[in-house]
């Protein structure tokens, strides 16, 4: 068993599908976002505000540092940007969560705490910005994916479901 590394954009449900796959498998499971809030005792959106997405960017390189040589056996929950990282290869198996922008966008506004699920994203706060992000991320993800998930109307079960049949079979 190594690592599964979810990558995506902001809100496709990276967190939740990696809840399920935990309830499903005997991995544990991570946040690079969590990692990093707690290790500078702020938010992301704080950290965005305050130092710049330049120095967010450089915490994510040094999370994914200590990835690699300190975590094995764990699904890694990551932010939508963390596939910059250098050595993303080597952390585990990749696996980009896939949807359009709109479906993203509407998972988004009609999850109970919107509000607060839109707050905690800095980069979605210019819907047209984000959209011209999500356009010019996605075939990057593409392109690093050992494994794709069409998470389109699927349930997060259902996608933690396709995501360990299609890691185990890509083993």
């Amino acid at each position: 068993m190594k690592n599964i590394v979810l990558i995506g954009f902001m809100g496709v449900g990276k967190g939740s599908i990696a809840r399920e796959v935990v309830k499903k498998s005997k991995y544990i499971s991570l946040d690079t976002d969590d990692l990093i809030e707690s290790m500078e005792n702020r938010s992301v959106r704080k950290i965005f505000e305050e130092e710049g997405e330049e120095y967010f960017r450089e915490l994510e390189a040094n999370i994914s540092i200590w990835l690699q040589k300190s975590v094995q056996n764990t699904l890694i929950s990551t932010g939508g940007g963390f596939y910059k990282v250098k050595n993303l290869k080597k952390i585990g198996t990749i696996v980009f969560l896939d949807s359009p922008f709109e479906e993203i966008l509407k998972r988004i506004q009609e999850h109970p705490n919107a509000e607060k699920k839109l707050s905690k994203r800095p980069l979605l706060c210019d819907l047209d910005k984000a959209k011209e992000l999500y356009e010019l991320r996605r075939p990057s993800y593409l392109a690093l994916a050992d494994v794709v998930i069409d998470v389109t109307n699927k349930s997060a079960q259902e996608c933690a479901k396709e995501l360990l049949t299609k890691v185990k079979k890509h083993a």
